[in-house]
Protein backbone atom coordinates (compact mmCIF):
# COMPACT_ATOMS: atom_id res chain seq x y z
CA UNK A 1 0.00 0.00 0.00
CA UNK A 2 1.28 3.12 -1.08
CA UNK A 3 1.99 6.35 1.55
CA UNK A 4 -1.07 8.16 -0.12
CA UNK A 5 -3.57 5.14 0.19
CA UNK A 6 -2.46 4.43 4.11
CA UNK A 7 -3.41 7.73 5.06
CA UNK A 8 -6.33 7.97 2.93
CA UNK A 9 -7.79 4.81 4.69
CA UNK A 10 -7.00 5.75 7.91
CA UNK A 11 -8.68 9.35 7.71
CA UNK A 12 -12.00 9.66 9.11
CA UNK A 13 -13.94 12.64 10.61
CA UNK A 14 -12.32 14.53 13.14
CA UNK A 15 -13.57 13.57 16.46
CA UNK A 16 -12.44 16.76 17.97
CA UNK A 17 -13.24 20.71 17.77
CA UNK A 18 -11.93 24.35 19.37
CA UNK A 19 -13.79 27.33 19.38
CA UNK A 20 -11.59 30.22 19.78
CA UNK A 21 -13.13 33.15 22.28
CA UNK A 22 -11.29 36.62 22.13
CA UNK A 23 -12.24 38.50 24.33
CA UNK A 24 -10.07 39.44 27.31
CA UNK A 25 -10.56 42.44 29.86
CA UNK A 26 -7.06 43.41 29.31
CA UNK A 27 -4.17 42.24 26.88
CA UNK A 28 -1.43 40.86 28.82
CA UNK A 29 1.96 41.66 27.48
CA UNK A 30 3.42 38.21 26.86
CA UNK A 31 0.46 37.10 25.14
CA UNK A 32 0.92 36.43 21.18
CA UNK A 33 -3.02 34.99 20.68
CA UNK A 34 -6.28 36.05 19.26
CA UNK A 35 -7.28 38.56 21.44
CA UNK A 36 -9.53 41.64 21.92
CA UNK A 37 -9.60 43.78 25.31
CA UNK A 38 -12.44 45.82 26.11
CA UNK A 39 -14.47 45.30 23.36
CA UNK A 40 -16.96 43.23 24.67
CA UNK A 41 -19.55 45.62 22.36
CA UNK A 42 -18.39 42.76 19.65
CA UNK A 43 -20.12 39.84 21.84
CA UNK A 44 -23.38 39.73 19.97
CA UNK A 45 -21.75 40.19 16.34
CA UNK A 46 -19.41 37.44 17.43
CA UNK A 47 -22.12 35.03 18.60
CA UNK A 48 -23.61 36.02 14.71
CA UNK A 49 -20.69 34.92 13.02
CA UNK A 50 -19.99 31.89 14.97
CA UNK A 51 -23.72 30.51 14.15
CA UNK A 52 -22.84 31.75 10.55
CA UNK A 53 -19.36 29.44 10.52
CA UNK A 54 -20.67 26.64 11.82
CA UNK A 55 -23.74 26.42 9.66
CA UNK A 56 -21.38 26.20 6.73
CA UNK A 57 -20.81 22.53 7.91
CA UNK A 58 -24.31 21.78 6.41
CA UNK A 59 -24.64 18.44 8.76
CA UNK A 60 -23.88 18.39 12.30
CA UNK A 61 -20.69 16.17 13.48
CA UNK A 62 -19.89 14.42 16.74
CA UNK A 63 -17.37 14.99 18.68
CA UNK A 64 -15.30 13.20 21.46
CA UNK A 65 -14.07 16.61 22.69
CA UNK A 66 -14.85 20.30 23.19
CA UNK A 67 -12.03 22.46 23.61
CA UNK A 68 -13.37 26.69 24.55
CA UNK A 69 -10.23 28.61 24.38
CA UNK A 70 -9.15 31.98 24.05
CA UNK A 71 -8.68 35.15 25.13
CA UNK A 72 -11.15 34.05 27.99
CA UNK A 73 -14.49 32.26 27.31
CA UNK A 74 -15.42 32.71 31.03
CA UNK A 75 -15.12 36.42 30.28
CA UNK A 76 -18.62 36.28 28.24
CA UNK A 77 -22.13 36.73 30.48
CA UNK A 78 -23.54 33.53 30.89
CA UNK A 79 -26.76 34.00 28.70
CA UNK A 80 -24.01 34.59 25.91
CA UNK A 81 -21.77 31.76 27.12
CA UNK A 82 -24.89 30.06 27.14
CA UNK A 83 -26.06 31.20 23.48
CA UNK A 84 -22.55 29.82 22.33
CA UNK A 85 -23.07 26.50 23.88
CA UNK A 86 -26.11 25.92 22.18
CA UNK A 87 -24.68 27.19 18.80
CA UNK A 88 -21.75 25.14 18.85
CA UNK A 89 -23.45 21.46 20.74
CA UNK A 90 -26.08 21.89 18.17
CA UNK A 91 -23.53 21.85 15.18
CA UNK A 92 -21.06 19.49 16.95
CA UNK A 93 -23.14 17.10 19.59
CA UNK A 94 -20.92 15.17 21.95
CA UNK A 95 -20.32 11.65 22.47
CA UNK A 96 -20.97 9.64 25.64
CA UNK A 97 -17.62 9.91 28.07
CA UNK A 98 -16.41 13.26 26.04
CA UNK A 99 -14.14 15.75 27.61
CA UNK A 100 -15.25 19.42 27.26
CA UNK A 101 -12.28 21.73 28.46
CA UNK A 102 -13.20 25.46 29.02
CA UNK A 103 -10.25 27.92 29.66
CA UNK A 104 -10.76 30.36 32.78
CA UNK A 105 -9.11 33.06 34.53
CA UNK A 106 -9.40 33.12 38.24
CA UNK A 107 -10.82 36.76 38.26
CA UNK A 108 -14.13 35.69 36.20
CA UNK A 109 -14.85 32.91 38.50
CA UNK A 110 -17.69 32.55 40.91
CA UNK A 111 -19.75 29.89 42.33
CA UNK A 112 -22.65 30.74 39.89
CA UNK A 113 -20.85 30.77 36.59
CA UNK A 114 -18.82 27.52 37.74
CA UNK A 115 -22.70 26.32 38.93
CA UNK A 116 -23.37 26.95 35.24
CA UNK A 117 -21.04 25.44 33.80
CA UNK A 118 -21.28 21.98 35.13
CA UNK A 119 -24.86 22.54 34.02
CA UNK A 120 -24.03 23.37 30.54
CA UNK A 121 -22.20 19.70 30.62
CA UNK A 122 -18.64 21.22 31.01
CA UNK A 123 -16.23 18.47 32.23
CA UNK A 124 -12.64 20.07 32.52
CA UNK A 125 -11.20 24.20 33.68
CA UNK A 126 -8.37 24.80 32.38
CA UNK A 127 -7.35 28.11 34.65
CA UNK A 128 -4.65 30.15 33.86
CA UNK A 129 -2.82 30.83 37.06
CA UNK A 130 0.38 31.59 36.06
CA UNK A 131 1.79 32.17 39.72
CA UNK A 132 1.25 32.98 43.50
CA UNK A 133 3.49 35.56 43.39
CA UNK A 134 1.82 39.01 43.43
CA UNK A 135 5.00 40.88 42.51
CA UNK A 136 5.22 38.28 39.60
CA UNK A 137 1.32 38.60 38.14
CA UNK A 138 1.95 42.05 38.49
CA UNK A 139 5.08 41.64 36.05
CA UNK A 140 3.01 39.35 33.61
CA UNK A 141 0.20 42.04 33.59
CA UNK A 142 -2.73 39.46 35.10
CA UNK A 143 -5.90 40.60 36.32
CA UNK A 144 -6.16 38.50 39.72
CA UNK A 145 -4.74 38.10 42.93
CA UNK A 146 -3.02 34.76 44.15
CA UNK A 147 -6.11 34.16 46.18
CA UNK A 148 -8.36 33.99 43.26
CA UNK A 149 -6.26 30.92 42.05
CA UNK A 150 -7.06 28.75 45.14
CA UNK A 151 -10.35 29.84 45.11
CA UNK A 152 -11.31 29.32 41.84
CA UNK A 153 -9.39 25.62 42.13
CA UNK A 154 -11.84 25.11 44.81
CA UNK A 155 -15.10 25.68 43.46
CA UNK A 156 -14.53 23.61 40.34
CA UNK A 157 -13.21 20.84 42.47
CA UNK A 158 -16.29 21.14 44.77
CA UNK A 159 -18.59 20.68 41.61
CA UNK A 160 -17.26 17.81 40.50
CA UNK A 161 -14.84 19.55 37.70
CA UNK A 162 -11.18 18.76 36.35
CA UNK A 163 -9.04 21.10 37.48
CA UNK A 164 -5.63 21.88 34.80
CA UNK A 165 -3.71 24.67 36.01
CA UNK A 166 -1.33 26.92 34.02
CA UNK A 167 1.93 27.91 34.96
CA UNK A 168 4.67 29.89 33.97
CA UNK A 169 8.16 30.18 35.26
CA UNK A 170 11.75 32.18 33.82
CA UNK A 171 10.24 35.52 34.03
CA UNK A 172 12.55 38.37 34.47
CA UNK A 173 14.32 38.40 37.63
CA UNK A 174 12.86 35.69 39.08
CA UNK A 175 14.98 32.91 41.08
CA UNK A 176 14.87 29.32 41.33
CA UNK A 177 14.15 29.46 44.78
CA UNK A 178 10.87 32.02 43.65
CA UNK A 179 9.69 29.05 41.09
CA UNK A 180 9.89 26.44 43.51
CA UNK A 181 8.17 28.27 46.13
CA UNK A 182 5.10 29.15 43.47
CA UNK A 183 5.10 25.49 41.50
CA UNK A 184 4.53 23.94 45.12
CA UNK A 185 1.81 26.67 45.65
CA UNK A 186 0.57 24.80 42.67
CA UNK A 187 0.76 21.27 43.55
CA UNK A 188 -0.70 21.78 47.21
CA UNK A 189 -3.84 22.54 45.33
CA UNK A 190 -3.76 18.95 43.79
CA UNK A 191 -4.97 20.00 40.20
CA UNK A 192 -5.63 17.35 37.70
CA UNK A 193 -3.45 18.69 35.34
CA UNK A 194 -0.76 20.64 35.62
CA UNK A 195 1.01 22.78 32.24
CA UNK A 196 4.23 24.53 32.86
CA UNK A 197 5.83 26.77 30.97
CA UNK A 198 8.88 29.24 30.04
CA UNK A 199 7.79 32.28 28.80
CA UNK A 200 8.50 33.16 25.54
CA UNK A 201 9.10 36.67 23.88
CA UNK A 202 7.06 36.56 20.65
CA UNK A 203 6.98 38.86 18.19
CA UNK A 204 4.53 41.85 17.92
CA UNK A 205 3.94 41.49 22.10
CA UNK A 206 4.92 44.18 24.63
CA UNK A 207 6.95 41.97 25.91
CA UNK A 208 8.72 41.24 22.52
CA UNK A 209 9.49 45.17 22.56
CA UNK A 210 10.28 45.49 26.12
CA UNK A 211 12.96 43.31 25.72
CA UNK A 212 14.14 44.48 22.75
CA UNK A 213 14.58 48.36 24.92
CA UNK A 214 16.12 46.79 27.76
CA UNK A 215 13.39 47.11 29.78
CA UNK A 216 12.36 43.46 30.12
CA UNK A 217 15.67 40.89 31.08
CA UNK A 218 15.22 37.79 29.37
CA UNK A 219 16.29 34.54 32.23
CA UNK A 220 19.73 33.22 31.35
CA UNK A 221 19.32 29.73 29.33
CA UNK A 222 21.25 27.93 32.83
CA UNK A 223 18.89 29.24 35.22
CA UNK A 224 15.64 28.28 32.59
CA UNK A 225 16.97 25.15 32.25
CA UNK A 226 17.34 24.13 36.11
CA UNK A 227 14.21 25.50 36.45
CA UNK A 228 12.58 22.97 33.75
CA UNK A 229 14.45 19.76 35.12
CA UNK A 230 13.43 20.72 38.67
CA UNK A 231 9.74 21.24 37.13
CA UNK A 232 9.75 17.48 36.00
CA UNK A 233 11.48 15.71 39.34
CA UNK A 234 9.09 17.81 41.47
CA UNK A 235 5.96 17.26 39.59
CA UNK A 236 6.88 13.61 39.08
CA UNK A 237 7.65 13.05 42.90
CA UNK A 238 4.28 14.74 43.76
CA UNK A 239 2.57 11.55 41.70
CA UNK A 240 2.34 13.73 37.98
CA UNK A 241 2.49 11.65 34.61
CA UNK A 242 5.57 13.80 32.06
CA UNK A 243 3.61 13.22 29.28
CA UNK A 244 4.16 16.07 26.65
CA UNK A 245 6.90 18.52 26.73
CA UNK A 246 5.31 21.21 28.75
CA UNK A 247 2.49 18.98 29.90
CA UNK A 248 2.32 17.09 33.58
CA UNK A 249 -1.45 14.56 34.43
CA UNK A 250 -2.51 12.92 37.14
CA UNK A 251 -2.83 9.40 35.69
CA UNK A 252 -5.92 9.01 33.46
CA UNK A 253 -6.21 12.87 33.57
CA UNK A 254 -3.89 13.65 30.72
CA UNK A 255 -6.00 16.40 27.70
CA UNK A 256 -7.67 14.01 25.70
CA UNK A 257 -8.25 16.97 22.88
CA UNK A 258 -4.48 17.63 23.32
CA UNK A 259 -3.52 14.22 23.25
CA UNK A 260 -5.41 14.20 19.56
CA UNK A 261 -3.48 17.12 18.38
CA UNK A 262 -0.11 15.31 19.20
CA UNK A 263 -1.02 12.11 17.99
CA UNK A 264 -1.65 13.75 14.61
CA UNK A 265 -5.84 13.72 15.01
CA UNK A 266 -7.73 16.02 12.66
CA UNK A 267 -9.74 18.75 14.40
CA UNK A 268 -12.43 21.13 13.42
CA UNK A 269 -12.16 24.86 14.45
CA UNK A 270 -14.09 27.87 14.79
CA UNK A 271 -13.88 31.79 15.95
CA UNK A 272 -10.95 34.77 15.24
CA UNK A 273 -7.59 33.11 14.44
CA UNK A 274 -8.90 29.48 15.02
CA UNK A 275 -6.74 26.71 13.17
CA UNK A 276 -8.46 23.70 11.70
CA UNK A 277 -6.85 20.43 10.11
CA UNK A 278 -9.98 18.18 8.07
CA UNK A 279 -8.98 15.65 5.69
CA UNK A 280 -5.29 16.56 5.27
CA UNK A 281 -6.07 20.46 4.73
CA UNK A 282 -4.83 23.25 7.30
CA UNK A 283 -6.63 26.13 7.83
CA UNK A 284 -6.25 29.26 9.76
CA UNK A 285 -9.14 32.02 10.13
CA UNK A 286 -8.15 35.86 10.47
CA UNK A 287 -6.61 36.70 13.33
CA UNK A 288 -7.69 40.33 14.07
CA UNK A 289 -11.09 39.55 15.04
CA UNK A 290 -12.51 42.31 13.04
CA UNK A 291 -11.36 40.65 9.93
CA UNK A 292 -13.31 37.89 10.98
CA UNK A 293 -16.49 39.35 11.70
CA UNK A 294 -16.64 41.56 8.55
CA UNK A 295 -15.95 38.75 6.09
CA UNK A 296 -17.86 35.94 7.98
CA UNK A 297 -20.95 38.46 8.27
CA UNK A 298 -20.42 39.22 4.78
CA UNK A 299 -21.08 35.61 4.02
CA UNK A 300 -17.55 35.34 3.00
CA UNK A 301 -14.55 32.75 3.81
CA UNK A 302 -12.58 33.89 7.45
CA UNK A 303 -9.75 31.79 6.37
CA UNK A 304 -6.61 33.44 5.59
CA UNK A 305 -4.06 30.71 5.41
CA UNK A 306 -4.70 27.22 3.98
CA UNK A 307 -2.21 24.37 2.94
CA UNK A 308 -2.61 20.63 1.91
CA UNK A 309 -0.10 18.52 3.07
CA UNK A 310 1.22 16.14 1.07
CA UNK A 311 1.66 12.40 2.61
CA UNK A 312 5.22 12.96 3.40
CA UNK A 313 4.39 16.31 5.02
CA UNK A 314 1.37 15.07 6.97
CA UNK A 315 4.26 11.91 8.09
CA UNK A 316 6.59 14.37 8.77
CA UNK A 317 4.45 16.57 11.33
CA UNK A 318 3.05 13.80 13.20
CA UNK A 319 6.70 12.19 13.78
CA UNK A 320 7.22 15.81 15.33
CA UNK A 321 4.33 15.51 17.26
CA UNK A 322 4.87 12.26 18.34
CA UNK A 323 8.27 13.20 19.54
CA UNK A 324 6.86 15.78 21.61
CA UNK A 325 5.38 13.18 23.50
CA UNK A 326 7.33 11.58 26.24
CA UNK A 327 6.20 8.12 24.71
CA UNK A 328 7.75 8.92 21.74
CA UNK A 329 7.08 7.29 18.59
CA UNK A 330 6.32 3.64 17.89
CA UNK A 331 8.14 2.59 14.45
CA UNK A 332 5.35 -0.02 13.56
CA UNK A 333 2.95 2.13 14.62
CA UNK A 334 4.16 4.81 12.74
CA UNK A 335 4.65 3.47 9.55
CA UNK A 336 1.55 1.66 9.88
CA UNK A 337 -0.25 4.71 9.96
CA UNK A 338 1.55 6.74 7.77
CA UNK A 339 2.93 4.78 5.29
CA UNK A 340 6.32 5.61 5.73
CA UNK A 341 9.67 4.10 7.92
CA UNK A 342 10.53 6.94 10.37
CA UNK A 343 13.99 6.61 8.85
CA UNK A 344 13.08 7.00 5.56
CA UNK A 345 11.78 10.32 6.47
CA UNK A 346 14.46 11.85 9.09
CA UNK A 347 16.46 8.87 9.94
CA UNK A 348 20.09 10.82 8.92
CA UNK A 349 19.08 13.52 11.44
CA UNK A 350 17.39 10.94 13.97
CA UNK A 351 20.74 9.64 14.50
CA UNK A 352 22.57 12.92 15.05
CA UNK A 353 20.54 13.24 17.74
CA UNK A 354 20.74 10.39 19.12
CA UNK A 355 24.83 10.85 19.08
CA UNK A 356 24.15 14.50 20.29
CA UNK A 357 22.46 12.20 23.19
CA UNK A 358 19.02 14.45 22.61
CA UNK A 359 17.05 11.09 21.36
CA UNK A 360 17.02 7.25 22.41
CA UNK A 361 16.68 4.60 19.89
CA UNK A 362 15.56 0.82 21.07
CA UNK A 363 14.70 -0.40 17.42
CA UNK A 364 11.19 -0.08 18.56
CA UNK A 365 10.88 3.62 19.56
CA UNK A 366 12.37 7.13 19.12
CA UNK A 367 11.95 9.39 22.23
CA UNK A 368 13.28 12.31 23.29
CA UNK A 369 15.86 12.57 26.62
CA UNK A 370 16.32 14.32 29.50
CA UNK A 371 18.45 16.32 27.38
CA UNK A 372 16.05 16.63 24.18
CA UNK A 373 13.71 18.10 26.45
CA UNK A 374 15.23 20.86 27.18
CA UNK A 375 16.26 21.81 23.32
CA UNK A 376 13.32 20.07 21.53
CA UNK A 377 11.77 23.32 20.04
CA UNK A 378 15.51 23.87 17.93
CA UNK A 379 15.03 19.87 16.55
CA UNK A 380 11.83 20.60 14.77
CA UNK A 381 12.78 22.55 11.97
CA UNK A 382 14.99 19.89 11.01
CA UNK A 383 12.77 17.18 11.14
CA UNK A 384 10.24 19.24 8.38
Amino acid sequence: MTAAATIAAVDAPPRAVYIHVPFCRHHCGYCNFTVVAGRDDLVPAYLDAIERELSWLETPREVDTLYFGGGTPTRLAIDDFSRLVRTVRNWHPLAAGNEWTVEANPADLSAGLVEALVQFGVTRLSIGGQSFRVEKLKLLERDHAPEAIAESVRLARGAGLDVSLDMIFATPGETLADWQRDLGEAIELAPEHISAYGLTFERGTTFWNRREKRDLVESDEELQREMYEWTIDELSSAGFEHYEVSNFARPGKRSRHNENYWSGGGYYAAGPGAARYVDGMRETNHRSTTTYLKHVLAGESPVAERERLNPEQRARERLIFGLRRLEGVHRAAFQSATGFEIDQLAGRELRRYVQMGLLQDDGHRVCLTRDGLLVSDAMWPELL
